[in-house]
């Protein structure tokens, strides 16, 4: 089965050739024959019931410094294209949310990884808190006596911002660090949404472990281990990549994530356990792949397109009246 294929992505010039997982999708599209197409979020546009993009046709291959060719620039009708991937990286913002509804008009024909209006409803932060038994002890509020009330109740706390990525803003304030108000001034300057505040979860000197699943089942975990002195374990801010296997805990919330992940539509979803609790659900732009490659073994990306593949022949069978 050949495809046609477009990447919504960021720039290819910044990625990491060796720990980007947009990257390693799109070689595995390419080795299974499949036309590959690049082009930016901003390049979308919707006129007449249509939507277009000016995407370029994209060749990649593993060489540093000449990862990737494209062709020339064409006014791409994405009703002809039978799989687009929603791949730039976050922030969750107003732009992102636009791209979700205009992707919208094609989802399921072409099928769209991950559904955009799945993805829309499920921002990192907040789509986490329909398990709230899984989390640890949180309060997303923009209520200074909110929080300082949750800071004497928990003593050691983290504050985020609810739409940041990448460990951006993410402030560890012990019981006798008094930075927190002038943090909190600073949050309000910045964000205009509320502000999520966890109990910090100690275990995080042991790790931070991102476990991938496809269509819903587990299918590989790398732990993640933040440098000394910092608390978040984020690969591009220091942390150590090391092997890993699940734990009959991370088995039972994937269990529990599971259904609900493959009933809507998030083929490729990367969830973030510290200690014995669920602190994200990542299903913008996951990462991990490469990694989890290397240690494992595997072929994760093949796993996905295998998954991509599968629903697309339902979607098919559906079309033709046969399911």
């Amino acid at each position: 089965m050949s495809l046609r294929v477009a990447f919504q992505m960021d720039p290819l010039e910044g990625i990491d050739t060796d720990a980007d997982s947009t990257f390693v999708l799109a070689l595995e599209a390419q080795a299974r024959g499949h036309r590959v197409y690049h082009y930016l979020p901003q390049d979308l546009a919707f006129e007449g019931g249509t939507l277009h993009a000016r995407a370029r046709p994209l060749e990649v291959r593993r060489k540093k410094g000449d990862h990737f060719t494209l062709g020339s620039e064409e006014r791409l009708d994405l009703r002809g294209i039978d799989v687009v991937l929603l791949r730039q990286d976050p922030p969750f913002d107003m732009a992102y949310i636009t791209t979700t509804h205009l992707l919208e008009h094609l989802h399921p024909k072409p099928l769209v990884v991950n559904d955009p209006a799945e993805v829309r409803n499920a921002p990192e932060k907040l789509f986490v808190t329909n398990f709230p038994d899984l989390m640890p002890p949180t309060l997303i509020s923009s209520h200074r006596e909110e929080i300082l009330a949750f800071r004497a109740a928990q003593g050691d706390i983290v504050i985020k911002p609810l739409f940041g990525n990448g460990g951006a803003d993410v402030f560890h304030i012990r019981p006798e660090d008094d930075n927190l108000n002038a943090l909190l001034e600073m949050f309000t300057r910045i964000y205009r949404e509320p502000i999520m505040v966890q109990r910090y979860l100690p275990e995080i000197r042991q790790g931070d472990k991102r476990i991938i699943l496809i269509d819903g089942e587990p299918a590989g975990a790398v732990n993640r281990v933040p440098p000394a002195g910092e608390a978040r374990a984020n690969l591009h801010v220091g942390g150590r990549a090391e092997k890993s296997e699940l734990t009959p805990r991370e088995q039972e919330i994937c269990v529990r994530l599971g259904p609900v992940l493959a009933e809507r539509g998030l083929v490729f979803v990367g969830i973030d356990v510290i200690g014995d609790y669920l602190t994200e659900i990542n299903v913008t732009s996951p990462t991990g792949l490469q990694e989890i490659d290397r240690f494992d073994g595997v072929c994760l990306e093949a796993q996905i397109w295998d998954a991509i593949e599968a629903r697309l022949a339902l979607v098919e069978e559906a079309g033709r009246g046969l399911i």
